[in-house]
């Protein structure tokens, strides 16, 4: 019975591990949302292109998240909608949003790529909403 019973939890366990965290859009949309760099920052890729109405890079994963701080600092998030998203046959995903600020509006795309069983969020692009 033992041996059963222990060969359940360890079959249990490798069931539990064999999962792969994988992010979606909603989930972007929510960091996006709450304005912080740092939670917005957990789904980037090793290297991010950022785009601003002034200027526009590809950054590490560090680098960006400092830059995105910046921007959320000077910018005052109020929120962030859904205007439309989707997925491409690869399983990337990409929306497209307003992102409220306190002064102005952004109109604010971003892309998640696929990579084996993960996503991750490969470019952000902010435009000024007219």
């Amino acid at each position: 019975m033992k041996i059963v019973s222990g060969f359940a939890v360890l079959a249990f366990s490798l069931f539990l591990t064999s999962f792969t965290l994988i992010y979606s859009i909603d989930d972007v949309a929510t960091a996006m949302r709450s304005g912080n760099a740092t939670q917005v920052a957990k789904y980037f890729d090793s290297r991010v292109d950022l785009s601003f109405p002034d200027k526009s890079d590809n950054y590490s994963k560090t680098q960006a998240e400092m830059i995105l701080k910046d921007f959320f600092a000077t910018n005052q998030v109020k929120g962030f909608l859904i205007k439309h998203k989707g997925e491409n046959k690869d399983g990337s995903q990409f929306c497209i949003g307003l992102l409220q600020t306190k002064t102005r509006d952004y109109r604010t795309r971003f892309y998640l790529k696929k990579k084996g069983e993960s996503q991750f969020l490969q470019e952000i692009v902010f435009q000024l909403a007219e």
